[in-house]
């Protein structure tokens, strides 16, 4: 590893430091002349970052890993470090993160493994929060958040729009539907539903549509009402699941909201918290 040169703001009289020169960036790195890093970071081999990032201070991002524009990653972050998995014995894996993503401190994201697919993966404007954990091979979608100290085990699937309470783990080989809200201190061992609001640190429960946050992100009161009476039939009737699509489909067209919902729970592994 070398030490970069420090570079300025060009044509305007600056004494912002593009690189600092306390940070150590590998020869095989790149870093656009647009990135701001800071002191104490550290870049290794491997490692491509989009234009427009910063690096506060004290950050490590290790490779192979590609981060896109305008994210910004807060100190002793850990990032693109190899996955905490016993089967791991050095294959060349990759995490990828997409922009505009805030990171906060002490957050760790690890690459993906040869047997899950070799790549974890984060979208673009999502915010992790303070000392939350990516485990390796987990997919994480657009405008995620996850709250202090939340934490996803390996092989974990979280849809676009999740929301994960502090504290709160999910099981490995779990899904997180799209929209759904995680309150804090929730243990998650099966999928959740896409739109829910699920919460208990123990026996975890449905509690319904997430229709606070849905109207947050534009969702028409026609679209949340669907929704909503779709979950009437899943949680507030006396049907098993099976008779509750059924109920469900027999209703006739519902919207491609309710089809999704109903395509979630078809395709469940470990089954869906109700």
């Amino acid at each position: 590893m070398r030490r970069s040169a420090t570079t300025t703001v060009s044509d305007e009289p600056s004494t912002k430091i593009h690189v600092h020169p306390a940070a150590v960036v590998a020869a095989r790195a790149k870093v656009p002349a647009s990135c701001r890093i800071g002191p104490f970071c550290v870049i290794g081999d491997d490692v491509e970052l989009g234009e427009d990032c910063e690096l506060i201070s004290h950050v490590s991002v290790q490779g192979p890993c590609k981060i896109g524009t305008h994210n910004r990653i807060f100190p002793f972050a850990s990032i693109g470090l190899e996955p905490q998995d016993l089967k791991y014995k050095g294959e060349k894996t990759r995490l990828e993160i997409g922009d505009h993503n805030v990171i906060r401190e002490y957050v760790t994201i690890n690459r993906g493994t040869a047997g899950g697919g070799g790549v974890t993966r984060i979208g673009s404007h999502c915010l992790l929060m303070a000392y939350t954990h990516v485990a390796h091979d987990c997919l994480v979608g657009d405008n995620v958040i996850m709250a202090n100290a939340a934490t996803l085990a390996g092989h974990v699937t979280v849809e676009d729009c999740g929301t994960i309470g502090a504290f709160s783990a999910v099981h490995q080989f779990t899904r997180v539907g799209a929209h759904a809200y995680i309150g804090g201190g929730t243990i998650i061992t099966r999928d959740v539903l896409p739109f829910s609001r699920t919460s208990a640190a123990r026996d975890a429960r449905a509690y319904g549509v997430n229709a606070i946050g849905l109207e947050r992100r534009g969702f028409s009161k026609e679209r949340i009402s669907k929704i909503q009476r779709a979950y009437r039939a899943l949680l507030n009737s006396k049907l098993n699941t099976t008779q509750a699509l059924e109920k469900i489909r027999s209703e006739g067209e519902q919207g491609e909201d309710v089809a999704m919902l109903l395509r979630f729970i078809e395709s469940s592994e470990r089954g869906t918290i109700k």
